[in-house]
């Protein structure tokens, strides 16, 4: 039986490497969500557990153009060894102060920050690299892979720091998550390629300027960058207030931890969809698929059981990954390499400039208005949101491109 459509990526001995550290780091990256809110909850309150989201998120967002810009330059597995070893550094101090003391909210906030300048310049490196180690012809089943190692990450990490956090301290999970970086550091140490960069003696302004022009020169890039703006920023009101719900209302970090593994589950599933599934008009179906993303928002303001809510996130999960596979497949395919990540950089930046404002915010909120009505407002946004999309013609009309160089310019 051939099962090339399933491994033939993890053939490549590069790309084997690259994957096993990205699986045990994304396993780290499932646990320490739970545990660090559940730390903050121990002492704090919601708005408490917004401030430190929005901490690290608002990092993220402010070096991601700088991040990009660098990773076009220089050699990305460099780069991406250097944000790894700053979260494992962070991680690994944030875990052992809540092992061994009471961590006030300022440090909570401090190593969060460092951990989000982490993800800023690891993120646009991530998504030009994959590229440089499978080219065009297994690239979509390069990130499905990819999106199946980062959604396994939340089916294990969750439930297993459900289970720390109801049964011990919370200090564990951090720290494990830590150490699951240094596992992606001697990945990407072993990782052996000829790296291309940018060679350009421009400064950095004008190289920022060139990957706008490449992101806006694109309608359909920008319009689903814009909606995921918003989308992202409403769906920080799950991510802030379902940890609430879940401890007041559901059974506490096992009934979160659950609820997180079922997304995972359903992303697992959504990725092994994707090693088949390539529709010709890929933003089509990724764009009907975040019809799907607020699902859970509803169960959850609800009250829902905590198991009916994983099932439902689960669902959420599975079209989450179609989305990201179709979403991250087509940017690369579309722009050339040696623009990649700062366009890539762009997307994110776009994707979650309001998130650290709307974690910020969400507490004091739903304090006013109230937690169903935040939760339930924020969902039918999302839904209406995603239908503007449909309206861009270039959105629905792409069609997927056939293989090319993919370090050719167009």
């Amino acid at each position: 039986m051939n099962f090339d459509w399933w491994t033939g990526a993890l053939r490549d001995r590069n790309f084997r490497l690259f994957f096993i550290g990205q699986a045990t780091s994304q396993v780290g990256n499932g646990m320490a969500p739970v545990a660090i809110v559940f730390a903050v909850l121990a002492h704090g309150t919601a708005s408490d557990v917004g401030y430190v989201l929005a901490a690290e998120t608002t990092p993220l967002v402010v070096f991601l153009l700088v991040g990009g810009v660098i990773a076009d330059r220089m050699n990305r597995r460099k780069l991406m060894l250097r944000a790894d070893a700053l979260r494992a550094a962070a991680q690994g101090v944030l875990g052992i102060w809540i092992l061994f003391g009471r961590p006030p909210l300022w440090a909570f906030m401090v190593l969060s920050v460092l951990l989000g300048i982490g993800h800023a310049f690891f993120n646009p490196a991530f998504t030009g690299m994959i590229p440089q180690l499978l080219g065009s012809e297994r690239l979509q089943q390069g990130n499905a892979l990819s999106g199946i190692a980062s959604s396994s990450g939340r089916i294990v990490g969750p439930a297993i720091a459900g289970l720390i956090v109801a049964t011990s301290n919370p200090g564990w999970a951090v720290l494990i998550d830590g150490f699951t970086y240094l596992v992606s550091v001697l990945s990407l140490t072993l990782v052996h390629i000829d790296w291309t960069s940018s060679e350009s003696s421009e400064s950095f302004l004008p190289l920022l300027r060139q990957g706008w022009s490449e992101f806006w020169s694109r309608t359909w890039l920008w319009a689903v960058v814009l909606e995921f703006s918003m989308v992202n920023a409403l769906f920080g009101s799950f991510l802030v207030l379902g940890p609430v719900i879940a401890k007041e209302s559901l059974g506490g970090a096992r009934a979160w931890g659950l609820i997180m593994a079922g997304e995972g589950v359903g992303a697992v599933l959504g990725g092994v969809l994707m090693l088949r599934m390539h529709p010709r008009r890929p933003l089509l179906i990724a764009t009907l698929a975040t019809l799907a993303f607020p699902l859970p928002l509803f169960f959850i303001a609800l009250r829902a059981p905590a198991l009916v809510v994983s099932v439902v996130a689960l669902l959420a999960g599975l079209f989450v990954t179609v989305f990201s596979v179709l979403w991250s497949t087509t940017v690369q395919r579309e722009i050339p390499l040696e623009l990649l990540s700062r366009v890539s950089a762009y997307d994110w930046f776009g994707s979650l400039v309001l998130l650290p404002i709307s974690m910020a915010v969400m507490g004091p909120l739903s304090a006013v208005i109230g937690v169903t009505t935040t939760l339930v407002g924020s969902a039918v946004l999302m839904m209406l949101l995603t239908l503007v999309v449909l309206l861009f013609p270039s959105v629905v009309q792409l069609r997927a491109t056939g293989s090319r160089s993919i370090t050719s310019s167009p």
